[in-house]
């Protein structure tokens, strides 16, 4: 039988026997000099012992009463805890709070047949980990007594008597019950203590955050808390900066890690936002302090996509020899700033610049359209955020087409002769046809596709500069494309002076002003334009007349030349006038006739007025003469 098997036994028959055990002890810390004193049989902190102190009296027979004077309690009072380095407690933390000792000092006495007692101090202690502690076991037997102290934690005697021993345990890492027992004669007995030990956790670690998290996923956030006692008084928060997602006690197993798991619905708000994981070790309701213990902060990064794929911008065909600008956009993108954006063509990486505004992020390049990317090409946008890729693609038709080739057989025709007008396209053009022909020239027609156009033309002075147009045509990936060049018919012709040139009659009002329009037609045109009167060889001035005079009156000839002859035109100009005796004649026969038309009003008027009078004494008259007649 062991040791604590048989003090258990004892132990079970004291207690028949008798009233409980009496305890006294003294409990020591990791640095073995920090006793603990008592209220109320609950010790509720510490005093340093050292030489200053002074030494716990060591108990002696005569502090127990006998077997039935049990039944009280030694009280000591309160002193002020002594603090703790924890680098052994807590790895990785180089400060701790204050891990102060709590213990009962309760003094039981337990009488044993016949009389003997025996005692251990502290009946209940509590203790950080890793502390030492002071355990004294007594007794009251007075002859052949043998006392002992039975625990799994290295001991060693510091003083002892004839009745007592006092032994020191050291390096407790576990709750225990250590036991005193003796043998008093042949009869045993024992008593026991309950020794606890509080720890904030060793370690505490919130499991890495993932690199990005998209917005409107649920996180998971995973907090590992390795030891930390009691764990009845151990609670876990999880943490978003100060603010606190989710609260639960840690009530397992000790010697288990514990992992607290909880989701958190991700926002734009959580970009950049730190979590953490904190454990709380409340020991307040056992007379001590709440112990903290944070874990590394992590940091979160969010992201959010449209359903979209990124736009891109740009004409379905490109032509060689051109350069074409190249966009690529996409909206509702969360961080913009943060997104990578690239362009690509032909399997190339093309040179572009991105931007950002808002949610939007925008990449444009500038294509050299080269002979190398002729044919078809994929041009790829390719966006990269976070641990996504969106990836936007379109076909390219990279063409070649040259305008045609409009000549002629002769740059310049005189009027009458003959040229040869010609149109021609290169690079697969389907068809050419060829227009702006002048009035009267058939346009060559074509029946079926052909690389080349011509007919013969014959030039008029009309057709001087006249538009000729060739225009081509391609047909590119179901497009049709049209390449147009012009040609201006040059025809040397004249000089002309026709009527549409120079009028031949011009009638003029003597003293206004006229402006003579006569301009001679030519290609080349004429070098030379005068007018000038028949017979005395007066010149006539082209242009803006200022004064008319009668002078001017007569007629002229209009002389043009070029290099290609000269040509003549009658001119006839009236300037016409007024004479003064005809005015003057006019004017006294307009008197006359209103003279006499007066005279002649006058004249109707009055005898007018001569027959209204006589006609009203006629009938004044009459009336008297009715008025003297007798009645009948």
């Amino acid at each position: 039988m062991s040791l604590l098997q048989f003090g258990n036994s004892w132990a079970t028959r004291a207690s028949e026997a008798g009233p409980p055990l009496s305890v006294r002890a003294r409990a020591l810390s990791p640095s073995g000099n920090t006793e603990v004193l008592v209220q109320e049989g609950k010790a509720r902190g510490f005093r340093e012992s050292g030489p200053a102190s002074t030494a716990p009296r060591s108990p002696v027979a005569s502090d127990y009463k006998g077997p039935h004077a049990v039944q009280s309690l030694s009280l000591h009072p309160v002193l002020v805890p002594r603090t703790l380095l924890l680098p052994a407690l807590c790895p990785g933390l180089a400060m701790a709070p204050t891990l102060p000792l709590l213990l009962a000092l309760v003094t039981v006495v337990i009488p044993g047949p016949g009389g003997a007692q025996v005692s251990i101090n502290p009946i209940e202690v509590f203790l950080p980990r890793g502390a030492s502690l002071q355990v004294n076991c007594s007794s009251s037997c007075s002859e052949n007594l043998n006392l002992g102290l039975e625990t799994q934690w290295p001991k060693r005697e510091v003083e002892s008597e004839l009745r007592w021993k006092l032994f020191e345990l050291s390096d407790i890492e576990e709750d225990s019950k250590p036991l005193c027992f003796e043998t008093c004669g042949t009869i045993q007995s024992s008593a026991s203590a309950t020794i606890i030990l509080y720890s904030v956790p060793k370690h505490v670690e919130l499991d890495p955050l993932p690199t990005w998290q998209q917005v409107g996923k649920n996180l998971t956030l995973r907090c590992l808390v390795d030891g930390g006692t009691p764990r009845s008084q151990l609670s876990v928060m999880l943490l978003r900066g100060e603010e606190v997602l989710y609260r639960q006690p840690v009530d397992v197993d000790r010697k288990n890690p514990k992992e607290i798991t909880t989701t958190v619905l991700v926002s734009r708000d959580d970009h950049e936002a730190n979590f953490s994981c904190r454990t709380e070790l409340d020991l307040r309701p056992l007379g001590l302090a709440l112990f903290t213990n944070v874990s590394m902060t992590r940091q979160l990064w969010t992201f959010d996509l449209p359903l979209t794929i990124p736009k891109l911008d740009t004409p379905d065909l490109l032509e060689v020899g051109t350069k074409q600008k190249v966009l690529c956009s996409l909206e509702d993108l969360f961080p913009a700033s943060e997104a990578q954006i690239s362009l690509e063509l032909g399997g190339h990486t093309l040179i572009s610049k991105s931007r950002n505004h808002g949610d939007l992020v925008l990449a444009t390049a500038l294509v050299e359209v080269t002979a190398e990317l002729e044919g078809t090409q994929q041009l790829r946008c390719v966006l990269e955020l976070a641990n996504q890729t969106l990836i936007a693609e379109r076909t390219l038709n990279i063409y070649s087409f040259s305008a045609p080739a409009l000549t002629l057989s002769q740059p310049n025709v005189s009027e009458g002769n003959q040229v040869t007008v010609s149109c021609e396209a290169s690079g697969g053009a389907l068809v050419v046809n060829l227009t702006g022909a002048p009035l009267g020239t058939p346009s060559p027609k074509v029946e079926f596709p052909s690389p080349k156009v011509e007919f013969p033309l014959t030039a008029r002075a009309k057709d001087d500069k006249e538009q000729l147009s060739c225009s081509a045509t391609l047909k590119v990936a179901g497009q049709v494309l049209f390449k147009t060049r012009t040609l201006e018919l040059q025809v040397l012709y004249g000089p002309y002076l026709d009527d549409s040139d120079c009028r031949g009659n011009w009638t003029w009002e003597e003293g206004s002003q006229q402006t003579l329009k006569c301009e001679a037609r030519g290609n080349p045109p004429p070098h030379t334009l005068n007018c000038n009167r028949k017979g005395d060889g007066a010149p006539l001035p082209i242009g803006v007349v200022k004064s008319v005079s009668r002078a001017m009156n007569g007629t002229y000839v209009c002389y043009a030349e070029s290099s290609r002859g000269n040509v003549t035109r009658d001119v006839f100009l009236r300037v016409v006038y007024y004479d003064p005796t005809l005015i003057i004649i006019l004017v006294v026969m307009l008197v006359t006739v209103v003279l006499i038309s007066t005279a002649v009003i006058y004249f109707y008027n009055r005898q007018r007025k001569i027959r209204i009078y006589k006609l009203q004494r006629a009938q004044e008259e009459a009336m008297k003469l009715k008025a003297q007649a007798p009645p009948h």
